[in-house]
């Protein structure tokens, strides 16, 4: 199943609803691209209001807490704003606004960075090195370099990323792993409480954290993808 889709026209995101034949509560999930055009956020925006609860992403509960290892690595992405060809934007959507309960499941700022650590020291000063080189080519190319083939997200593992977890799994779990986790315990808790009740639950979360969402609803209590809508993310 395609969740994110790189064409010579554009990028797209698949909103998934997931519904389970014996329950009320139907999960909605928003894979996120965390740099686009103004209009996919406010497009999001608009159907989040529609749900009766929100999970959404942030470590750090989503606070402005100053972390000079989630600035760094953050970089990769934010440093796109200042590429005047992208015309792309942060993402900033106003969860408060909306009205309705939030519910903030991952990771706080020292929770990762203790993940991080773990990652072998090799491996960390491989990230630090390329780092440099991921930010020149986002500030000063063009969208075509930007939004490669390699952006694309399915359900499944690509080769490159069962080759990432094979070479370190520490840097995977520091990026997935916990963070997958204690979102996959928030949804559970939701369905456990809640799935009598005819309610949406919208899922907020990066694209890379979709595959595990979809199979842990499914694995777990039946979930299953029921229909998608395409967003656009960015034009190429």
């Amino acid at each position: 199943m395609q969740i994110i889709e790189v064409t010579e026209f554009g990028v797209r995101s698949a909103v998934i609803r997931l519904r389970r034949r014996d329950s009320a509560l139907q999960f909605v999930l928003y894979p996120m691209i965390h740099m686009a055009k103004p209009a996919f956020y406010t497009a999001v925006t608009t159907r989040l209001k529609g749900a009766d609860v929100v999970v959404v992403e942030g470590v750090g509960g989503g606070q402005r807490k100053r972390s000079v290892l989630v600035g760094a690595l953050t970089l990769s992405y934010t440093v796109l704003r200042f590429n005047r060809r992208a015309k792309l934007v942060e993402q900033d959507i106003d969860y408060v606004a909306l009205g309705v309960p939030v519910i903030r499941p991952d990771v706080s700022v020292e929770d990762f960075a203790a993940s991080w650590r773990r990652v072998p020291l090799s491996h960390r000063l491989m990230m630090w090195c390329a780092l440099p080189f991921i930010v020149v080519t986002r500030l000063l190319g063009g969208t075509r370099m930007i939004w490669s083939r390699s952006m694309e997200q399915n359900d499944l593992p690509s080769a490159a990323e069962e080759d990432l977890a094979d070479w370190s799994p520490r840097l995977e779990a520091a990026f997935g792993g916990e963070r997958d986790n204690r979102l996959l315990s928030a949804l559970c808790r939701l369905h456990e409480e809640r799935s009598g009740e005819n309610i949406e639950v919208a899922v907020v979360y990066g694209a890379a954290h979709a595959p595990a969402i979809v199979h842990g609803l499914t694995k777990r209590y039946g979930y299953r993808p029921r229909s998608a809508e395409w967003l656009t993310v960015a034009d190429v």
